[in-house]
């Protein structure tokens, strides 16, 4: 073969392999993790950290109330706000919580934003309230970035408050074995029955959010897929706390001597009716529960509204029972 011919050939084989190599496959890159993105130190052993959700491809804001020893490990307590998502009120600025767990060995972890989502996976995002996953972000990417960063022991609990009393549920099902413990203050647990599904069409388009974007249309089984009173025997094991009041004013609703006026008489006109009926949903589950033969401990106070005077107290009250679950 002639010297011609061979470097032919040496010339057609480099073309083959540079056209195989730009004909292969790119390198599929590794799928993004949740991680801490910024992190700030503020008073009271509290730190303000933005946490990135690949699920919602947002930093979302979480406040951490370190545990006593922040040295030592010590399980979480993750507390959920209300319908605006900590937008108008929240555990940190309506109740005592900073003070109440300051000699407590337990990270207690306050989650922002999600509001009208009932911290949901939605099916399709919504073009007001956006791409909400965060069942996704609260169940997987949240708590091993919890644990990692501020030496978390594995053991969890939740609570949540009205929309968020819903919720806790709904995430214990959706991760078993996650949450150790569950509170519910204020909420109302059953979702797929007619009054459910208008209650929660209301919650969500308070948020001017659109429900069907959630869980579909009034007959997509969806609804009863997510209805935590449906599927109430998955909670066999996990320590249960449900707390309501009547609507009746109570300690915290004496317009003119204490507080702020406007915010009473808000209670009384519009807390009074809405915590009337989360009585009702609670009665519900207990019944429930207990035709089950799953325990709970169930607070039906006399009276009250539906405000943070009395989910304060709920979180008190309940604090023995998600210790003795996080620590057993």
């Amino acid at each position: 073969m002639s010297g011609r011919a061979v470097c032919a050939r040496i010339v057609a084989a480099v073309a083959l392999a540079v056209a195989a190599l730009g004909s292969a496959p790119a390198a599929t890159a590794a799928p993004a993790t949740a991680r801490i993105d910024d992190l700030r130190h503020e008073p009271d052993r509290t730190i303000d950290v933005g946490v990135y959700s690949p699920a919602m491809d947002i930093v979302t804001r979480v406040r951490v109330l370190r545990a006593a020893d922040p040295k030592a490990p010590a399980p979480t307590l993750y507390l959920l706000n209300g319908v605006g998502g900590g937008s108008d009120g929240n555990w940190l600025d309506r109740t005592d919580v900073v003070e109440f767990f300051k000699d407590k060995q337990v990270n207690v972890v306050i989650p922002f934003g999600g509001a009208g989502s009932y911290f949901a996976d939605w099916r399709a995002d919504d073009p007001v309230l956006g791409k909400q996953r965060w069942t996704t972000f609260l169940t997987k990417e949240l708590p091993p970035v919890i644990d990692a960063e501020f030496g978390g022991s594995g053991a969890n609990a939740i609570a949540g408050l009205s929309m968020a009393g819903t919720s806790v549920f709904q995430l214990a099902l959706a991760e078993p074995g996650l949450y150790r413990a569950i509170g519910s203050y204020s909420g109302c647990v059953r979702t797929s029955d007619p009054r459910g599904q208008a209650i929660v069409r209301t919650v969500v388009g308070s948020r001017l959010g659109n429900a069907a974007n959630m869980w579909g249309p009034p007959t997509d089984p969806a609804w009863s897929a997510n209805d935590p009173y449906l599927h109430a025997e998955a909670l066999r094991g996990t320590e249960v706390y449900i707390s309501s009041g009547t609507g009746i004013p109570g300690p915290f609703e004496t317009v003119g001597t204490q507080g702020d006026p406007i915010q009473q008489t808000f209670q009384l006109l519009f807390g009074a009716s809405l915590e009337a009926v989360t009585n009702l949903c609670t009665h519900q589950l207990r019944d429930r529960l207990q035709s089950l033969g799953i325990p709970a401990t169930v607070d039906l106070r006399p009276t009250g509204t539906h405000s943070w005077g009395y989910w304060e107290r709920d979180l008190h009250k309940s604090w023995p029972v998600f210790e003795a679950a996080l620590t057993r």
